[in-house]
C-alpha cells in the first residue's frame, strides 16, 4: 500500500463490558454478557438468552456524559459512549486542523423508540407519529455533534458486515487523501424488530451459543457499539501519538448467494479473506489468529470453516470465535470484533471459543478451546459476514514499540 494507516484509539460497550477495560477484564475471564432479558420488552420471547449492554436507558444518558432528554435513541446513545472513548483515546482534539471523518454503521437505527408506539400506532385512529429517531444517520448525526466532526460523515449499513465496512471505507478515505484521520465502527441496539426478525428465520440458540461446534444451534443476539480511530502516517508523525496497531490489510466481496445464507463452499468468505492478504502483502503463513464471524448457526460455520480451509490449507492458524463473550452485535460486530482482534496484539493472547465440545465432522481444525499466551502474535485475522453475501475480512498487525 503507498500509504499506511494506523489505529490510534478504541472504544467499546457490549454486554461484557461498559468500555475497554471491563471488555478487557471479561475476555481474560471468560466471562459471557449472555443471559435473560433485563431491558427489552419481549413479551413471549422474553426467555430467549441475548448479551445486553448492562445499563438501562436512562443510565446510557449517564454514561454518555448528557442529561436525560427526548430525542435520543439507546442506538444513538451506545455509540456516543464508545466513540467518545475512542476519540478521547487517540487524543484527537490535542491536534486541531486535520481533516477529520465518522463513518459510522447500524441497521435497526432507533428502532427501539418506534416500537413504544406500535400499539399505539395500530390502535389509535391517529396514524400521524413521527419519530425523528428512526434514522439510521441520526446516531451518526449525534455523535458527530457530540464530537465536533464536520469535516465527513456517512452512515454504513450492509447486515452484519456493516461496521467492518466503516472500518475498510475510512482506510480508503485516508489512502485516497480526502481524510486524515477518521472515526469508524457502528452501534446496534436489541430491538423487538431484531429479535423477532431472527426467531422467524430460526436461527436462535436457546442456550449460548456454541460456534465450531458439531452440535451448534443458532446465535445469540448482543447490542453494543465499537469504534476505532483510524490515522494517516503523516498525521501519527505531526502528533507523535501512541500507535496501537496498523491496518495493513481488508477485503470485501458480495457473493449475493441467498438473502440470509452463506454459500455452502464460503466463495464470499474465501474471496475477502484473500482479498485481505493480498493487499496487506502477507503470506497466508502470517496470520497468527483468525477471529471468526463463527455465529454458530449450521450454515455460517460450515460455509466459514470451508472458506478457511481452502485459503490456509494445511496450515490453519488458531481460530476462535468471540460471539458467545459479547452475543451478535450484528451491525456492531465488526467494529466489536476488530477491538477484540487487537487485544490479541496488544496483550499477546488469544481468546477462546466458549463453550466448544465436539468437533465438526466437516471440518479439518477445531477452534481455540483455552487462553493461548505462549505465542508471538504479529498479524490477525478479523471477519465479519453480512446477509445478502457482503462478506468483509480485516488484517490487523503489530507494531514495535
Amino acid at each position: 500500500m503507498p500509504r499506511r494507516i494506523f489505529v490510534t484509539g478504541l472504544g467499546i460497550i457490549t454486554g461484557i463490558g461498559n468500555n475497554l477495560a471491563e471488555t478487557k477484564d471479561s475476555l481474560f475471564h471468560l466471562r459471557t454478557g449472555i443471559g435473560r432479558i433485563r431491558y427489552l420488552n419481549a413479551g413471549l420471547n422474553s426467555d430467549i438468552p441475548v448479551s445486553e449492554v448492562k445499563c438501562s436507558f436512562e443510565e446510557c444518558f449517564q454514561l454518555a456524559g448528557i442529561p436525560v432528554s427526548e430525542g435520543y435513541s439507546r442506538n444513538a446513545l451506545l455509540g456516543m459512549i464508545a466513540a467518545k472513548e475512542a476519540y478521547l483515546d487517540a487524543r484527537i482534539a490535542d491536534l486541531p486542523g486535520l481533516r477529520t471523518g465518522l463513518i459510522s454503521a447500524t441497521t435497526v437505527g432507533g428502532m427501539d423508540r418506534c416500537e413504544l408506539y406500535f400499539d399505539d400506532f395500530l390502535n389509535n385512529d391517529s396514524k400521524n407519529i413521527y419519530i425523528d429517531t428512526y434514522d439510521c444517520a441520526d446516531s451518526t448525526e449525534k455523535i458527530a455533534d457530540m464530537l465536533g466532526i464536520r469535516d465527513y460523515l456517512t452512515t454504513i449499513s450492509t447486515a452484519c458486515s456493516s461496521s467492518a465496512n466503516a472500518i475498510q471505507l475510512g482506510a480508503r478515505m485516508i489512502l485516497n487523501g480526502d481524510l486524515d484521520r477518521v472515526v469508524a465502527g457502528g452501534t446496534e441496539t436489541l430491538t423487538k424488530f431484531h429479535l423477532f426478525g431472527f426467531d422467524a428465520l430460526k436461527i436462535l440458540d436457546k442456550e449460548i451459543s456454541k460456534p465450531f461446534d458439531e452440535n451448534r444451534n443458532g446465535i445469540n443476539l448482543g447490542e453494543g457499539a465499537a469504534y476505532l480511530v483510524l490515522e494517516s502516517e503523516e498525521s501519527v508523525k505531526k502528533s507523535g501519538k501512541r500507535i496501537l496497531c496498523e491496518l495493513t490489510g481488508w477485503g470485501n466481496a458480495c457473493e449475493a448467494f441467498h438473502q440470509t445464507a452463506s454459500s455452502p463452499d464460503g466463495i464470499g468468505a474465501y474471496l475477502a479473506m484473500k482479498k485481505a492478504v493480498d493487499l496487506s502483502g502477507l503470506d497466508v503463513a502470517d496470520i497468527d489468529y483468525i477471529n471468526a464471524h463463527g455465529t454458530g448457526t449450521d450454515n455460517n460455520d460450515i460455509s466459514e470453516g470451508r472458506a478457511i480451509q481452502k485459503l490456509f490449507g494445511t496450515a490453519i492458524p488458531p481460530v476462535s470465535s468471540t460471539k458467545p463473550y459479547t452475543g451478535h452485535t450484528t451491525s456492531a460486530a465488526g467494529a466489536t470484533e476488530a477491538i477484540i482482534s487487537i487485544l490479541c496484539l496488544l496483550e499477546q493472547v488469544i481468546w477462546p471459543n466458549l463453550n466448544f465440545s465436539e468437533p465438526m465432522k466437516d471440518l479439518d481444525f477445531l477452534p481455540v478451546k483455552e487462553i493461548i499466551r505462549d505465542k508471538k502474535i504479529n498479524h490477525v485475522m478479523s471477519n465479519s459476514f453480512g446477509f445478502g453475501g457482503n462478506d468483509t475480512s480485516l488484517i490487523f498487525s503489530r507494531v514495535e514499540p
